[in-house]
C-alpha cells in the first residue's frame, strides 16, 4: 500500500509487485513509472482529472513494462457506478477535445494559417 516515501522508494527498486492506492494520493508529483506496472485503485472518486493523472504516474514515459491498472469494485456497489460515469466523463472530454481540434483547423483554413 502506498503510504509514504519508503512506500515509493519499495516501489521504484521493485521491492514491490503490485501497489495499491487511492487516486487521489497518488494524482500528483509522484513518478512511479520506474518501479512495477501493477496498481490497485481502490475507493474511486468522481474526479475524472485524478483517476488520469494517478494513472499517468505509472503509465509515462520511462516506463519498460505494460501497464495494467486495476479498478477494486465490489459487483453491484457505488465503485461500479463510479467507474462508469469516470468512463463516460471521458467519452465527453474526447469529444469536445475532437470539436475544438476540427474547430481549430477550420479557423486556420480560413485565414490561411500555416
Amino acid at each position: 500500500m502506498l503510504k509514504n516515501s519508503e512506500d515509493i522508494s519499495k516501489w521504484n527498486n521493485h521491492e514491490l509487485d503490485i501497489l495499491l492506492a487511492h487516486p487521489a494520493s497518488a494524482a500528483y508529483g509522484l513518478n512511479l513509472q520506474d518501479g512495477g506496472s501493477h496498481i490497485v485503485w481502490f475507493g474511486l472518486n468522481y474526479s475524472l482529472e485524478l483517476y488520469q493523472q494517478a494513472n499517468a504516474r505509472l503509465y509515462r514515459q520511462g516506463q519498460k513494462n505494460t501497464v495494467f491498472i486495476h479498478n477494486l469494485a465490489i459487483d453491484g456497489g457505488r465503485d461500479i457506478d463510479v467507474l462508469q460515469m469516470l468512463e463516460d466523463k471521458n467519452t465527453s472530454q474526447e469529444a469536445l477535445l475532437e470539436s475544438l481540434k476540427a474547430r481549430i483547423k477550420q479557423i486556420k483554413e480560413e485565414y490561411k494559417c500555416v
